[in-house]
Formats: structure tokens, C-alpha cells, sequence
């Protein structure tokens, strides 16, 4: 059901290919779906299949218990288009495994434009980071499920930006 003020969100919003946006998308009634390490799992196959149909780049990514963080630059899609293939198709894997049964996300997202001068980097950092200003975790690379562009993995395939959700990082410096 569609909230009353729910349209105040979109005010205003704008796809612009080649912008650089901070996506927020929080699970229904922030319900901690993804504390389930097989239900999260899913998430970063929808992050990539959105990349490979050339909607988006993925830069960086964090999953947290009841919310995502995605930071993306846009490509051939606007992010309303992003976001619903996204939350439907999340929907859908996690109900055939048996971990959804009804509605997983919340209605609307948050995006955040980044502007030009904005350092890419550092702001992927802060996004990373969340588990640990949550207080999940103390070390990033105690918490598994996240990735950024600027990690290197030996494993992935050529210009995969994901990472092996096992792998943990120890030095965020190098990126």
C-alpha cells in the first residue's frame, strides 16, 4: 500500500547517467532480514546483475541487518527503474529459499547525488564503514558483507567488481 506522503519523496528526483548516487533502500518495518547470512548472500548477485545489464556501476556496496547501502554510478536506467528490478528480484530469490514469505523492502528509497568534487573514495569508505559505527563489528574486515571497486580479489573474474563474501580486509588503506 502506497504511504499518503509517499510521492513528497520523488520531488524533485533526477536520473542523470554518468552521476554518481548513494542508494538506501530499508527492509519492511526494518525487519533484520539480512542477519541470515544465506538471505544477504543473495543481495550481491542482484547488485552485479544490475552492473552486467548495463543499468549501473556498482563502486560500493554494505549490507547491514535491515538496510542496504549501494553506491552506483547511473548508466542507461533511471534509479526508480534500478531500485524496483532490484527489490523485486531480491524478492524473489529470497522467497524461493523459503526466507521471505510476504513484503521484504520498504516502500521508497533514499538516493543521494554526489556532487563532482565530492571524493569518490573517501565517501566509499564512509559507506563501507557502517558495521562498524553500528557497532557490528570494530574491524571492517571482520564483517563480510561489502565490496567497493577498489578492492582488488585474485579470485573475481575480469572486470567483476564483486568480491568472495568469505574474503575479509584487513587494511583499508590500500584503497
Amino acid at each position: 500500500m502506497e504511504h499518503p506522503q509517499s510521492h513528497l519523496l520523488r520531488r524533485g528526483r533526477f536520473s542523470e547517467p554518468g552521476r554518481v548516487y548513494l542508494l538506501i533502500s530499508t527492509t519492511k518495518d526494518r525487519t533484520p532480514f539480512f542477519k541470515d547470512f544465506q538471505s544477504a548472500r543473495c543481495l550481491p548477485l542482484h547488485f552485479a546483475e544490475a552492473q552486467h545489464e548495463g543499468s549501473l556501476q556498482s563502486l560500493a556496496w554494505v549490507i547491514m541487518p535491515d538496510h542496504i547501502h549501494w553506491l552506483v554510478e547511473l548508466g542507461d536506467a533511471t534509479l526508480a527503474t534500478v531500485m524496483r528490478r532490484f527489490k523485486s528480484r531480491s524478492r524473489c530469490s529470497l522467497h524461493k529459499i523459503g526466507k521471505v514469505k510476504g513484503q521484504l523492502w520498504q516502500v521508497g528509497y533514499h538516493d543521494r547525488a554526489l556532487r563532482r568534487e565530492e571524493d569518490l573514495r573517501a565517501f566509499a569508505r564512509y559507506v563501507v564503514a557502517n558495521p562498524i559505527r553500528a557497532g557490528l563489528v570494530e574491524r571492517l574486515g571482520d564483517y563480510p558483507l561489502w565490496d567497493a571497486i577498489w578492492v582488488s580479489t585474485p579470485t573475481a573474474p575480469e572486470g567483476c567488481a564483486c568480491r568472495s563474501l568469505g574474503e575479509t580486509l584487513e587494511d583499508t588503506s590500500l584503497w
